[in-house]
């Protein structure tokens, strides 16, 4: 059973920055396609950033392009979101996501088979 746990999140005041953290175990995280999600009050969750098996292929949404970087260390069975220029309108809960598909580009939830349980990021004006 694979696990993703997040850490991280917490209140900052716009234009600050957060690194989130999401460790997994209990798989074969080195070959897994791993994202970042997010999910604001009353919204659906949406994609944030994906990255490769390998790290060398990444993906973000405009909204976060220029602002938001992801990692991994695979050694470490980690994959990172790096949050700079934070603006309140990113304010939302941050999951981790993997596919055990080593293929598959993650472009939205259904592209996903293993959730974290989310961390909340709060970005004061």
């Amino acid at each position: 059973q694979v696990q993703l746990v997040e850490s991280g999140g917490g209140l900052v005041q716009a234009g600050g920055s957060l690194r989130l953290s999401c460790v997994a175990s209990g798989g074969t995280f080195s070959s897994y396609p791993m994202g970042w999600f997010r999910q604001a009050p009353g919204k659906e969750r949406e994609l944030v950033a994906a990255i490769s098996w390998s790290g060398g292929s990444r993906y973000y949404k405009a909204f976060v392009k220029g602002r938001f970087t992801i990692s991994r260390e695979n050694a470490k069975n980690t994959v990172y979101l790096q949050m700079n220029s934070l603006k309140p309108e990113d304010t939302a809960v941050y999951y981790c996501a993997a596919t055990r598909d080593s293929t598959r580009r993650i472009s939205s939830g259904s592209d996903i088979d293993y959730w974290g349980k989310g961390t909340l990021v709060t970005v004061s004006s």
